[in-house]
């Protein structure tokens, strides 16, 4: 559950200082400063807030080729703690590190905060080429500027018992349709099993649904913050999900619950659309089904297209107040686009590199509970090149809190209409609080 960021945005965030940040100005970043002279030979020491596994130990290969910059790590707890802390930090003048590990969905209103620098003019001219357009799109928010470098990256793939599909003579899905049907004869088969279930618990999870379908919930419409969350595209995946529990062949568990968890020990869940991380919660809940479990790209909503989304991932930002903006901007494209760097991400942090050049190199086994499935991270790798571009909004908190009280209702009423309600009532309150923390809306 995310902790909200409502009243640290609205204390430091209007959106004059967005559009200064947006505007393409300045490489000297959102706070206007200069880099501080270094004497030839003299070493700078970076700060950088990180939350990711063994991040200590990941930099230390930088440190070790790099002796004239030198990072040092400070591990942080993730999600919204981190980012208050920076926006305490930023409105106070003093504090701030010159490296944040920052989530995708949280770059917006550190952006709209002033806390991040536009470090568009300090990298190399390679740095997007390492990237999906859809990721890149996460570090430039539409804009012409850039606020971070793509770190790690979370495609939207489906996980499923192979088992279960073998023994009911069912075909992997390859659209939605598709999954619709295989989860009535699941369901069929056995009343107490389920392909998936709608959980109202992580909005991330179904923002990523809809970017598939084209959505993109926020944009960036001259000096003003547009919203789009009850868009067509997102209602089409509101009702189809709302039809599915309505006819009760998938579950409403929400994820990560004892129940859930449970379910999926015992067999029956027997599907989950998730992200590339998956493995790893698979094998600490669901320990008695390893080597039961595959992978294959997400379902498409029209037969032979080739669409992910995204749930979660982070990249790495240089700071407004850092003193050494270029030097910690060197650090950060090394970190997600060199071999070395990214092959330290993949296989001491663990995490899965955004980057498409050299992640490959880097991950030659698959994870161990998909120890039967050698070709797993050539899945991820063809799925996370093929993500949409998705927009996230300086009050993206708020949209995610709207998310799990509306949507909760709509799930326990199992009822396909109040599903897109649901997004009517996620829209009008994200405007709402838009306009009242001092944004400009279209």
């Amino acid at each position: 559950m995310r902790r909200t960021l409502r009243g640290s945005l609205v204390a430091l965030s209007v959106s004059a200082l967005f559009l200064t940040a947006c505007s393409g100005g300045s490489s000297d970043g959102a706070s206007g400063s200069q880099d501080e002279a270094t004497k030839p030979g003299e070493k700078v020491e970076l700060n950088f807030w990180a939350w990711a596994p063994e991040m200590d130990k990941t930099v230390e290969v930088w440190n070790e080729s790099h002796p004239d910059i030198h990072v040092t790590v400070n591990k942080q707890d993730g999600g919204d703690p981190a980012v208050t802390k920076l926006l305490t930090a930023t409105k106070a003048g003093s504090g701030a590190p010159d490296l944040m590990q920052a989530e995708y969905q949280a770059l917006p209103t550190m952006v709209a905060a002033g806390a991040l620098a536009d470090i568009k003019g300090d990298l190399s001219g390679e740095a997007q080429g390492h990237f999906a357009d859809g990721v890149w799109n996460a570090v430039t928010l539409g804009t012409d500027a850039v606020y971070a470098v793509p770190q790690d990256a979370a495609p939207l793939m489906f996980f499923y018992r192979s088992d279960v599909f073998d023994k009911l003579k069912i075909k992997v899905p390859t659209t939605w349709d598709e999954y619709a049907q295989a989860a009535r004869t699941i369901h069929k088969a056995d009343k107490k099993k389920y392909l998936g279930t709608f959980s109202a618990n992580d909005a991330g999870l179904f923002a990523g649904l809809t970017q598939q379908n084209g959505a993109s919930w926020w944009g960036i419409d001259g000096d003003a913050w547009s919203v789009n969350i009850d868009s067509d595209a997102s209602r089409k995946v509101a009702q189809y999900w709302g039809g599915l529990v309505e006819e009760g062949v998938i579950d409403n568990t929400p994820m990560y619950t004892p129940g859930w968890n449970s379910a999926l020990n015992k067999g029956t869940q027997v599907g989950w659309v998730s992200a590339v991380w998956a493995p790893g919660v698979l094998a600490g809940n669901a320990a008695d089904t390893k080597g039961k479990w595959k992978v294959a790209p997400m379902p498409q909503w029209t037969s032979g297209a080739n669409v992910s989304g995204s749930w979660g991932g982070s990249s790495t930002a240089v700071t407004s107040q850092s003193k050494h903006k270029a030097a910690a901007a060197e650090f950060a494209e090394w970190l997600n686009t060199s071999a070395d760097g990214v092959k330290a991400l993949a296989t001491i942090s663990n995490v899965y590199p955004a980057d498409q050049k050299n992640t490959a190199a880097a991950l030659t086994e698959p994870p161990a509970f998909f120890k039967d499935q050698p070709d797993f991270y050539e899945v991820a790798a063809k799925v996370a090149g093929t993500t949409a571009p998705f927009t996230y909004g300086p009050n993206t908190n708020v949209a995610y809190s709207a998310f799990n009280d509306a949507f909760g209702k709509a799930a326990q009423s199992k009822s396909a209409a109040a599903f897109t309600q649901a997004l009517t009532t996620m829209q009008t309150q994200t405007v709402e609080d838009l306009k009242s923390s001092g944004f400009t809306t279209k």
